[in-house]
């Protein structure tokens, strides 16, 4: 079935809202604004995108140190998140969990996490969730290349390959953990090989290809919520910042960042939603408009928003 005209333009859009907010964040954060850290997801849009376009409000998605593009792409709204990253009182979490640890169960966002891998359990036991209630809920688990190594990964894809557990493990291999290229720490060419030691279905998507992962994320989705199981996606895509911002980049050369960027996932979807007339160069100009406008009015909110009160602190320590 061919994918509707206003659902394209929506992903394109989201694209450009991730994109947009993270090129402010950027410059917000080296103008002293931000505080803590923060890790851009600025060249991989396409991978949260695709993937988010397929699930419903009710599922769900557990996320990473970089997970702004998550957010969005599930329908966070940007107000809330910068005031967030500001540890503003109005943010997702009254401004006490910053960048990393966004969250918002009301639409199935059930957090970003500043522990490599740890997200990866959580999406597991979410799909257990789902089996024990009898919901037909799906969980897209976003981990990077680095979360491939550790034990929480190999514990939780073998435990929802065992309970045949409803979830979507994508990998963003972006070809580095920090600055360890994964061509060293990892001694396959294709990370979606490593599904084969727990016998679950796997592929290789082209990252930069929003509508490639949108058509291997939605037979993924379909088998999970079929009760089929599990299904590991490894979509190899680029991040356009470092892993931090703030961090001097000496890991990687100029040339092949410039290589990739040739490659951007936003450009590439809009050429050819043009060729394919869903979309005009007039259309997509207001798009810019229309999202910039966004970006603005959050930043403001996000300016003009309180600070948490000193007596705030020990508040949402432990559930009711």
């Amino acid at each position: 079935m061919a994918v509707p005209k206003e659902k394209l333009v929506d992903m394109y859009e989201k694209m450009v809202l991730i994109r947009h907010f993270e090129n402010k964040a950027h410059e917000l954060f080296a103008a002293g604004k931000i505080p803590g850290f923060i890790h851009l997801y600025a060249g991989e849009e396409a991978v949260a995108v695709g993937a988010c376009a397929n699930i419903r409000k009710e599922d769900f998605i557990t996320s990473t140190h970089r997970g702004h593009g998550h957010c969005i792409a599930k329908g966070a709204e940007p107000k809330y998140m910068m005031a967030e990253l500001f540890s503003k009182r109005t943010g997702y979490c009254k401004g006490k969990g910053g960048s990393m640890h966004i969250a918002d169960f009301d639409i199935g966002m059930l957090g970003a996490d500043g522990i490599v891998g740890a997200g990866i359990p959580i999406a597991a036991g979410a799909g257990l969730s789902a089996k024990i209630r009898g919901t037909d809920q799906v969980v897209s688990c976003f981990f990077g290349d680095g979360a491939t190594n550790t034990g929480a990964f190999h514990e939780a894809v073998n435990l929802a390959s065992i309970l045949k557990l409803p979830v979507v493990f994508i990998c963003e291999n972006n070809l580095y953990a920090v600055g360890t290229p994964v061509t060293f720490s990892v001694p396959i060419p294709d990370i979606a090989d490593r599904a084969v030691a727990y016998g679950i279905p796997s592929s290789v998507v082209d990252g930069n290809d929003v509508m490639a992962v949108y058509e291997a994320v939605k037979d993924a989705v379909k088998r999970a919520r079929e009760g089929k199981g599990p299904t590991l996606l490894e979509c190899k895509t680029y991040r356009y910042y470092g892993h931090f911002e703030g961090e001097s980049i000496t890991y990687r050369t100029t040339q092949e960042e410039e290589e990739w960027k040739k490659k951007d996932p936003i450009l590439g979807f809009k050429a050819k939603l043009i060729d394919m007339g869903v979309l005009t160069e007039k259309k997509a100009k207001e798009i810019e408009q229309k999202v910039a406008k966004i970006i603005e009015d959050a930043v403001r909110f996000a300016e003009e928003s309180p600070l948490p009160a000193p007596e705030e602190t020990l508040e949402d320590v432990y559930a009711p």
